[in-house]
């Protein structure tokens, strides 16, 4: 019984139809490499690297173009490699199980299973998905147009498996958009920089300065604005010599001007306009002198926009109207504060000082304490960026905010409340206004 058995096997392996056999099975493992690789780079690539590569290799960037084209319907790429890495992988199994069968009867199930699911996982699936994920934006270039070929040609299977699948979903309600679930470009980038800073290849001011530039359409003039309260305003009625006095003595180039009330701003004077009509009125032995000033002759007209403003639409109306300064009013058209171009970039580059600006103070440091001492003025995106926390935003611009709207009270000194993983402690206050904190990490 035996030697009969060997005889067939030796039969077998004699047919040229066994290595005919064998040698398919092994065409489809290298065609399922291939669809698996392919998945893994398409869907892994980056479009900005493609992008990028697209615009300045000259031989890669008609792969990357169609790489590009292929992501843009991830659904008709994933169904289409999906539907030939399946049909090859149960090809090649069938055939195997019919070779082995052939070889060595009933076992040869058994043997085919075992064979194939190490030769499918190794050299079908790890293999070609570790090379192609060390490398996706140059794989996904190299592979796109024969895969872009191969779901062409079953681009009609898959739209009949995608309808299927879609029904099936609705019936539970469950709706698929295409496009509900990619990342936006800005989600992309700023992920990019968190996840780069984390791992050390990208320092804290590069991640500040491009996380400050992409999220100006997010945040409000409103979150940055100088508040009405350290305005320094000039008034149209004082004596012109006290007016040119508090203009000289002032660190600022543009100065508010206000008549009877601060809230009725009647116009924003220059210095150097100052400056021109000083020299009208003093120079020359016709000039009438200082007391024929009049501010209001050298004031513009004020800029007032809404406090919902975001900087990003802020920068360009700042660009647009080739001005520096505007006036921040709420819903009800009373002032709030105000903004300049310099805020706004500020939130890019970090703080901007010049020789009339107050020195900066000390880098924020914890104390032997634990605990930061901050002014309670200071914006919780300022805070978060010097300490690296994450205080939440939304409800509040200033640590004060934060503390007062969790306390649902204007806490006294010496009060302490914990929230958000963090114990605040008040160390000072003025009227109503929390002047100074204590602000300690818990845990």
């Amino acid at each position: 019984m035996e030697t009969a058995s060997l005889a067939q096997n030796v039969s077998a392996l004699a047919d040229p139809a066994t290595w005919i056999t064998a040698g398919v099975i092994v065409l489809l493992l290298l065609c399922s490499a291939f669809f698996s690789g392919s998945e893994t780079a398409l869907t892994a690539a980056s479009r900005g690297k493609l992008r990028s590569m697209a615009d300045r290799d000259e031989t890669g960037g008609v792969g990357a173009e169609k790489a590009l084209s292929l992501k843009e319907d991830s659904e008709r790429l994933i169904g289409g490699i999906l539907l030939g890495n399946n049909l090859v992988n149960i090809l090649a199994t069938s055939l195997a199980t019919a070779l082995l069968t052939t070889l060595f009867g009933e076992g040869g199930v058994a043997l085919a299973t075992l064979a194939m699911t190490a030769l499918v996982l190794i050299f079908a699936e790890v293999l070609p998905k570790t090379y192609a994920i060390n490398d996706p934006e140059r794989t996904a270039s190299r592979i796109a147009r024969p895969i872009g070929l191969v779901i062409a040609v079953m681009a009609p299977v898959v739209s009949v498996v995608r309808l299927v699948v879609r029904g099936v979903l609705r019936v539970f309600g469950v709706r698929i958009d295409a496009s509900a679930n990619m990342l936006s470009v800005h989600e992309e980038i700023m992920g990019a920089l968190s996840l780069g800073h984390s791992e050390g290849r990208v320092e804290k001011e590069q991640r500040d300065r491009l996380l400050g530039a992409l999220d100006l359409h997010e945040r409000t003039v409103e979150e940055i604005m100088l508040h009405r309260s350290g305005i320094e305003m000039i008034n149209a009625e004082a004596d012109p010599e006290d007016i040119l006095s508090q203009a000289l003595q002032s660190p600022h180039t543009r100065l508010p001007v206000y008549r009877g009330e601060h809230e009725n701003i009647i116009g924003v004077v220059h210095a150097k306009d100052l400056l021109r009509a000083v020299n009208r009125l003093t120079r020359g032995e016709d000039a009438p002198g200082i007391k024929g000033f009049r501010i209001t002759d050298v004031a513009v007209k004020p800029y007032f926009i809404p406090e919902t403003t975001t900087l990003d639409d802020q920068l360009k109306q700042f660009l647009k109207r080739h001005t520096h300064f505007a006036l921040v009013v709420d819903e009800y058209g009373a002032l709030r504060g105000l903004i300049t171009l310099e805020d706004i970039l500020e939130e890019i580059v970090g703080e901007i000082t010049d020789e009339f600006d107050i020195p900066d103070a000390p880098m924020l440091a914890p104390g032997p304490d634990g605990n930061f001492v901050i002014d309670g003025a200071m914006t919780i995106r300022d805070f978060n960026r010097a300490t690296e926390f994450q205080l939440p935003d939304e409800e509040a611009n200033t640590v004060a905010g934060l503390v007062i709207h969790e306390a649902q009270t204007i806490p006294v000194v010496g009060q302490c409340f914990s929230f958000h993983g963090f114990r605040f402690e008040v160390a000072e206050r003025d009227r109503n206004r929390l002047t100074r904190l204590k602000v300690r990490k818990l845990g």
